[in-house]
């Protein structure tokens, strides 16, 4: 009833009740770097999405394609986490790009953002509804759709994304602990038998990294990384935005990229460097891949717990994601360029309910329409949409690095021409690379159709065009707003 009121009540008694203020002074860093590592999902992209790089990119040299693509990322958080001190607003991506390249592009970017994180939402809710029905047959012989799995986690999403937001990284908190240490204990398996030919740093070698095809090997990788950005969509939450945004994206990028690098190279020497390819091709299903690992190194006991956190991961993942597009939403209703009630938040919370209440009905609608299709949840839903986030992000990051290096031109604020100019452009270069090749390899990284794949990749221009013509509707009709968007929010 609470919620039903709140959406319903009277312009007149709302002006009085409303609140468009987060809760300040909430979160620190170790908080908002636990939210942007459950959003990379560490263990489902381990078990999920890194088996079919393996497949088919270059084999046992995709370890070193993650320390490349780490490499790529901390030159682009150079810049990003600069700005970031100065730009202090739960728009994000928005807030810089709107800040550097001008209002107009800002709402562009806003939408593209908004498109990015609800579409890889979906997608995860068909893979979580997939495997948790998958599990409930198993386990314990219960015929359970997919769709209805996928509801109900999403019920408790939703309950978590309409309360405060420490309350949900509390949550989490567990959830990261527990899925990196399940997968340690088998990396440390691994290599105390030796692995299957012995211990080699065969994966590094030049020979083995450019083999097969790096080049798409490198798409999976940059893919893993994709939640690390959300770090300063907390800024108006954190206790300490210009000192915690920063360590937090840097802490969450070397964690993530540590743990993925070290853990594949123990997977690849499980499997043996010079088959592992080979091995994951032969599996009916690559995402199996880890738990034949752990049937062989650790024992059945340890494979059930990684079945069981792996579903813990994707919703791990889900509930991060949840808070990132509330806040998107929230700013963009905040700045009108969106309804002004998504701008709200609540009385007791503080949280962004009504953004919350929102994306929970997209995702539902979403998820009740693959079902009446009759779409794969995972070759489909999944495979289709989070790489069309993944394509989203690469174009996030190079409009902010453009923005960047626009913003600092006008003041360096401190920084160094290194860290605020050089390093941006050598960033933005290095992700224009990655996007050109992402978009031609689309069909392939989807498993779709040239011709689904175009249709995919034809959403970001058409929200990139409804953002600008929304930033440009504002401009005509409240110069004074438009000029102020993405300014802090201290």
């Amino acid at each position: 009833m609470e919620v039903m009121n709140t959406l319903l009540e009277r312009p007149q008694e709302a002006a009085a009740v409303r609140s468009t203020t987060l809760r300040r002074s909430t979160l620190s860093a170790g908080f908002i770097t636990l939210l942007v590592i459950s959003a990379a999902s560490p263990l489902s992209v381990v078990a999920g999405g890194f088996p079919l790089g393996i497949m088919l990119g270059n084999g046992a040299g995709t370890p070193a394609l993650v320390v490349v693509a780490l490499a790529l990322l901390l030159l682009f958080a150079a810049g990003y986490t600069a700005m970031a001190t100065c730009v202090t607003s739960a728009g994000g991506f928005y807030a810089m790009v709107a800040r550097g390249l001008g209002g107009s592009a800002g709402g562009a970017a806003a939408m593209v953002a908004i498109l990015g994180y609800l579409t890889l939402q979906f997608g995860l809710y068909g893979l979580l509804g997939a495997v948790s029905s998958e599990a409930l047959l198993a386990q314990f012989g219960l015929s359970v759709p997919w769709w209805a799995c996928a509801l109900a986690a999403m019920a408790t999403v939703a309950y978590f994304g309409y309360r405060q937001i420490d309350f949900s990284a509390k949550v989490l908190a567990g959830f990261v602990v527990a899925e990196y240490a399940v997968v340690l204990i088998l990396d440390v398996l691994i290599l105390s038998q030796g692995g299957a030919d012995g211990i080699n740093f065969k994966s590094f070698t030049p020979q083995v990294i450019a083999g097969g095809n790096p080049f798409i090997g490198l798409l999976f990788c940059f893919a893993a990384f994709i939640g690390f950005e959300a770090t300063t969509i907390y800024s108006e939450e954190a206790k300490d935005p210009k000192r915690s945004i920063p360590i937090a994206t840097y802490a969450a990028l070397l964690l993530v990229g540590g743990f993925y690098s070290f853990s594949l190279w123990c997977l690849v020497l499980g499997a043996g460097t010079d088959k592992v390819a080979a091995t994951v091709a032969a599996l009916g299903d690559p995402t199996n891949f880890l738990y034949t690992l752990s049937d062989t190194y650790a024992g059945s006991h340890l494979t059930m717990i990684l079945r069981g956190m792996f579903i813990v991961s994707i919703y791990a993942g889900l509930i991060a994601f949840h808070n990132s597009t509330a806040r998107y939403f929230y700013s963009m209703g905040r700045e009108r360029l969106l309804p002004s009630r998504l701008g709200w938040t609540h009385p007791r919370h503080k949280s962004p309910h009504i953004a919350s209440l929102l994306q929970t009905a997209l995702c539902a609608a979403v998820v009740i329409g693959f079902a009446v299709a009759r779409a794969d949840p995972v070759l489909t839903m999944f495979s289709w949409l989070s790489n069309l986030a993944t394509v989203c992000v690469l174009l996030l990051m190079i409009a902010t690095a453009i923005s960047v290096i626009r913003f600092f031109r006008r003041a360096s604020h401190g920084y160094g021409k290194v860290r605020i100019l050089l390093l941006p452009a050598l960033a933005g270069m290095g992700l224009c690379v990655v996007l050109v090749l992402a978009v031609a390899n689309f069909h392939i990284l989807t498993g779709a159709s040239e011709r689904s794949a175009l249709a995919l990749i034809g959403l970001l221009p058409i929200a990139a065009s409804v953002g600008w013509l929304a930033a440009g509707r504002l401009k005509r009709r409240d110069p004074a707003r438009f000029a102020n968007l993405g300014q802090d929010r201290d």
